[in-house]
């Protein structure tokens, strides 16, 4: 019995590596996208399809957790000092700041993802993006857009949080959103929101040759 455990525990962790070697050789996935747009929706169907494939990389804040929020889980919370002197060591692919606080993804955030044999997702704004494109991250970078402002705006309202003054802002940030998915080259893939079936497997055609890969060394063991 003893035997068995042991030879159980040897195999499973050579296939951790070896998963581990093949999701390091996969690009990150960068999804951005509006405030409405439905980039959430697509990223958690995908997830919830390809769990064995995907994971979200946790974040650093200097914010302080909420109820019921665990470091480690919702977020990596720190200080301030010790994040600044993290970004200023170059440990961040990319970082803001928000109402006062830090916000950032670490390189051993990802390479954390990585060692579990899946790919790494991360979800950020246009700031965020910009940031990541100056590193050798080399991730694929996907937008989701909605078809155009209109629709966009009606998305927004029909959700009911927003005041006056929310939507303007979440308005004027999408149209600089677009704007810079119009410029040639910003993004890999650029996914048109219009019908989520439809927008759904054109993420998955966009994903599936890594998804492949990840589940074929998993069945060779």
């Amino acid at each position: 019995m003893v035997t068995n455990l042991r030879t159980g525990v040897k195999l499973a962790t050579g296939i951790v590596r070896s998963l581990s070697s093949v999701a390091m050789q996969l690009r990150p996935v960068v999804f951005s996208g509006p405030s409405g747009s439905g980039k959430s929706t697509l990223v958690k169907r995908l997830m919830k399809e390809y769990e064995d494939c995907f994971a979200f990389s946790i974040s650093h804040t200097t914010r302080k957790p909420r109820p019921g929020e665990q470091n480690g889980r919702e977020y990596h919370f720190v200080t301030r000092e010790e994040m600044e002197k993290a970004i200023s060591n170059g440990e961040f692919v990319e970082h803001a700041e928000f109402s006062m606080n830090l916000y950032g993804t670490s390189k051993k955030a990802i390479e954390d993802v990585a060692s579990t044999g899946r790919i790494c997702i991360l979800d950020i704004d246009l700031q965020g993006v910009k940031s990541i494109k100056k590193t050798n991250l080399n991730p694929r970078y996907v937008f989701v857009r909605p078809p155009n402002l209109q629709i966009l705006e009606q998305r927004l309202k029909g959700r009911g949080t927003e005041t006056d003054e929310t939507l303007k802002k979440r308005l004027s940030t999408a149209q600089a959103d677009l704007d810079y998915a119009n410029q040639k080259g910003s993004y890999d893939h650029i996914i048109i929101n219009d019908d989520l079936d439809i927008a759904y497997e054109k993420l998955k055609g966009i994903l599936i040759e890594d998804i492949q890969k990840l589940r074929g060394g998993m069945e060779g063991y």
